[in-house]
């Protein structure tokens, strides 16, 4: 695969630090030179410490990445929500895992679908590099980078915080207008799964907005700060606001049979296409049928 731009500076500079400039990673320019690919400059194979002019084209070059063995692709559907050469963003169903879990030879998770789909879309490469990732039992938008410079691209974005995800959910009771969770979350001692928040947790911070109230339930709008696993469940667990149909932080489970939490919106910025890509995904049937029953809407 293959990635230019015409190089808009007003000075020269050498080609390695000019790539670096577009995003292209140090690891991503060893693997062009020393496995298979190459670095560009006006068309031309150049060495990283070639002079790049205002107005010449610098690129790279990558080989194709081989699919891991280890994973079993798996036919079964899913909804594409946005695809074009570099990323591939699905709006994951309630009940699908976003990746293997560990130690089952036979499985069935985003990832074995999205393996599937690029064998018979005949993709050049084949590894399921996933970027984000929802529990089972959330719905909603995933994104999946297509080759390790796209992945390389979001891990740098997520780092900077600059990956924005907004997230719908349905909790019991009532909140305020608009508000801060700010406590740490760390493993459940009792627990390999759940997490709580203690003291020798990691800083996490979630701001919600409410949509809707009634005397025993609240929708609400949530955007995180950080990124801990379980962090939406647990904090308003923890704030005494557990998720409709949440069983394992304590919320109601009679209306809907899996936490009533939906990552609706995400935004990332592409610099293939250099924009910035807003996406959207439609709440499902379980929480719209949620949200009319708790009279919500």
């Amino acid at each position: 695969m293959t990635f230019t731009w015409t190089y808009n500076g007003v000075v020269p500079r050498k080609l390695r630090r000019v790539l670096k400039s577009l995003g292209v990673t140090s690891s991503l320019i060893k693997v062009a030179i020393f496995h298979g690919g190459r670095l560009l400059l006006n068309g031309e194979t150049a060495w990283a410490i070639a002079n790049v002019n205002p107005g010449d084209e610098v690129g790279i070059e990558v080989p194709d990445e081989q699919a891991n063995d280890r994973v079993t692709p798996c036919d079964l559907p899913f909804k594409i929500a946005y695809e074009d050469r570099d990323f591939l963003v699905i709006d994951k169903a309630a009940g699908v895992a976003t990746v293997p879990a560990h130690n089952v030879p036979v499985q069935d998770s985003l990832v074995n679908r999205v393996k599937a789909y690029y064998q018979r879309q005949g993709y050049p490469n084949q590894v399921t590099h996933v970027a984000t990732r929802l529990d089972r039992d959330t719905s909603g938008l995933v994104i999946f980078p297509k080759h390790r410079f796209a992945h390389a691209v979001l891990d740098r974005q997520l780092k900077a915080h600059q990956i924005k995800k907004e997230y719908v959910a349905v909790v019991g009771g009532k909140v305020s207008s608009h508000g801060y969770l700010d406590a740490p979350i760390q493993r459940d001692p009792e627990s390999f799964v759940q997490r709580m928040v203690g003291p020798a947790g990691k800083v996490s911070v979630t701001e919600y907005w409410r949509q809707a109230m009634t005397p025993t339930a609240s929708l609400i709008k949530i955007r995180l700060h950080t990124g801990r696993t379980h962090q939406i469940r647990c904090h308003f667990s923890w704030r005494g606001n557990p998720l409709f149909g949440d069983e394992m932080y304590g919320g109601n489970c009679t209306r809907i049979t899996r936490q009533a939490l939906h990552c609706q919106q995400i935004s990332f910025f592409s610099p293939f296409l250099n924009q910035t890509i807003t996406l959207k995904a439609a709440l499902p049937w379980d929480m719209e049928d949620l949200i009319k029953d708790l009279k919500l809407k």
